[in-house]
């Protein structure tokens, strides 16, 4: 039985700090979600090998780039399109992770600049981990600047 919010038993996750001497070792779905951010826009081969076969990612609200994105070759196709749609210029800045044996949760900075737009916004993925690859991902924009950013033009 997984450990959490509103377990009894106490926590085995893989927070976002760093470790020191005598510090916990990350959880491996807490790494497993480091590679994914230090892959992207990089190596779409390690990014594809973190997902699931029928990996689920979610995008929120009424832009170009919500919707629902089905399996490896979607998303890593949708995950594609940010830089294609920026020029280039869109980047995510890991925060923290926190991970348990099921889930993981990750914060970070997401920028870029699109149609004369700038985007500097903390966002989370909520993320779903089955056998050791992400099963299901939602977006989770923190910031309203997110639909203007990725509004249709």
């Amino acid at each position: 039985m997984s450990s959490g919010v509103g377990s009894t038993e106490p926590p085995r996750s893989g927070g976002g700090g760093s470790a020191g001497p005598g510090a916990e070792r990350e959880h491996p779905n807490a790494a497993l979600v480091r590679r994914l951010f230090a892959a992207f826009g990089k190596d779409a081969m390690v990014v594809s090998a973190t997902l699931a076969r029928d990996v689920v990612w979610r995008v929120p609200g009424n832009t170009v780039m919500s919707g629902e994105y089905r399996g490896r070759r979607d998303v890593v196709e949708f995950l594609r399109r940010t830089g294609l749609e920026t020029g280039g210029t869109y980047g995510s800045d890991l925060h923290t992770v926190f991970a348990d044996d099921d889930w993981a949760v990750a914060i970070y900075r997401a920028t870029g600049s699109r149609n004369g737009i700038d985007l500097d916004v903390d966002q989370a993925l909520v993320i779903r981990i089955v056998d050791g690859l992400l099963h299901d991902v939602t977006a989770v924009p923190l910031d309203s600047a997110f639909e203007r950013f990725w509004a249709e033009s």
